[in-house]
């Protein structure tokens, strides 16, 4: 039977120095000469130190900000090229040892109607984002002593195994409590994608105001050291969060970039993604918060985080309005979820998109569309929805994943693979007019292909419109 051991190893290090950022923030000041040499060394590809992610958080003139903005969207262009990832989020159990102040799960929540997905329960969730086309999900679960590494292990084992028509998970990531080494091991053997895990805020003083210390949450050295324990087990794909809105953001962006480089530095592996949601509305949540992140400081920090962090993904989710998402895609976001229901259970359920029950949820979504609408806007903007899922079973995550994405060579498979996924959701989910609007583009891209590769994407097409499923490069 798994127990978990939650002694820190001898060489858990506190490595966010809160005073060192808060001068930081004190003294930030605009600086344009410095603010077009930081830009510059990004737009090279090369990681941004805090000290020159503060530069870029000093600018304040709309012209100046302008600059970074457009920089972001180069930079996305050249690592990511038009590429959008899809995903979606399945919430297996909402029960919760924890009291965060903010979240609809919060264990003195009483009139939180609290379940976990029974096995068949779980299948047919799977099956509901199955018949969406959905490829790539990322399991949700309460800290709670419920969802121990062995249930997570059983429930990403169950959702890899339900397959329904054409439809297949083909890669599961976990958001769930920080675990011991032991516990990491389990569930890497299970198969996971990216490890998720929100430090919410770093500023140890307001991370104690929100998360009581007598929960498994209010240990903030134990969640801060998961990432090492995790790199120790064999997991090297990590997802970093924080949750805008608890402190201020400029010192939150700070702290991220910080992580970044302490686990690049120690492991030789950044994080695989970077999420950066705001508070939203949740049950019994007052929403009137002292450090509310505005739209134009969401938009700047995400562009600054692009720049920080050339080759770390960027998840938006939809929290955040759909008008919101449609701009902020352009500076630097590689990742989105669309259709998302965030109850336990509520794939299954029919209702309509913007009808939700915050008893049952976590916080209120701000993106209520369905796939296909997002998927045709996002086919409008040029650009390529993507479920490729190929380099993580490829083994081109961690080191390998840098060894390719540093010097741009994955694009020769990125671009590929997002069109293979694409006409596989063209095929077996589009509607009519979102169907119209993806054979166009891909006609387009295939043309920017190089003469060999273009051969070989027009034959897998048709192999993908014969019928053929999962063929990548």
């Amino acid at each position: 039977m798994y127990k978990m051991n939650t002694a820190l190893s001898a060489d858990a290090v506190d490595f966010i120095d809160d005073a060192k950022l808060e001068a930081m923030v004190a003294g930030l000041k605009e600086d344009p000469e410095a603010v077009r040499k930081v830009i510059a060394k990004s737009l090279r590809k090369e990681a941004l130190s805090v000290e020159e992610t503060a530069v870029l958080l000093g600018a304040e003139s709309p012209e100046l900000v302008e600059e970074i903005f457009e920089a972001a969207r180069t930079l996305k262009r050249d690592v990511y090229g038009n590429r959008i990832v899809f995903f979606a989020p399945l919430y297996v159990g909402n029960y919760c040892t924890n009291n965060c102040k903010y979240c609809g799960f919060r264990s003195s929540l009483h009139t939180a109607v609290r379940h976990t997905l029974s096995d068949e329960e779980l299948v047919r969730e799977v099956e509901a984002l199955e018949d969406l086309g959905h490829k790539r999900l990322i399991l949700v679960y309460g800290e709670s002593p419920k969802y121990d590494p062995e249930f997570i292990a059983h429930t990403v084992r169950k959702t890899y195994a339900t397959k329904k028509g054409n439809g297949e998970i083909r890669r599961v990531n976990i958001n769930a409590a920080p675990l011991d080494e032991e516990g990491f091991r389990i569930i890497k053997e299970a198969g996971i994608g990216t490890y998720q895990i929100f430090q919410e805020t770093y500023h140890k003083k307001t991370y104690a105001e929100w998360h009581p210390a007598n929960t498994m949450k209010g240990n903030y050295m134990w969640r801060l050291n998961a990432f090492d324990r995790a790199f120790r087990a064999g997991i090297d794909d990590m997802g970093l969060g924080v949750l805008f809105g608890l402190y201020d953001w400029r010192f939150d962006v700070l702290a991220m970039v910080t992580h970044a480089l302490y686990l690049q530095n120690k492991f030789g592996v950044g994080p695989h993604t970077l999420s950066f949601p705001r508070i939203k509305a949740a049950e019994g949540l007052d929403l009137n918060l002292k450090y509310q992140v505005s739209d134009e400081e969401y938009k700047r920090l995400v562009a600054i985080l692009r720049l920080a962090v050339p080759y770390t993904g960027l998840i938006m989710t939809a929290r955040e309005p759909a008008e919101l998402r449609r701009e902020v895609l352009a500076f630097g976001v590689s990742q989105i979820d669309a259709g998302t229901k965030l109850e336990i259970g509520g794939y299954q359920e029919k209702r309509d998109g913007d009808e939700q029950t915050l008893n049952r949820e976590q916080f209120k979504v701000g993106d209520t569309r369905g796939l296909d609408e997002v998927i045709g806007e996002i086919l409008e903007g040029g650009y390529i929805p993507s479920f490729c899922t190929s380099c993580y079973r490829l083994g081109r995550t961690g080191e390998h994943f840098m060894e390719y994405a540093i010097p741009g060579f994955i694009g020769k498979f990125c671009t590929p693979n997002a069109i293979m996924t694409l006409a596989e959701y063209l095929e077996d989910y589009a509607s009519p007019e979102t169907k119209a609007k993806g054979e166009a583009l891909i006609a387009a891209e295939v043309n920017k292909l190089d003469g060999k590769l273009r051969e070989e994407v027009l034959k897998r097409l048709e192999q993908v419109r014969s019928g053929k499923r999962d063929l990548y490069f």
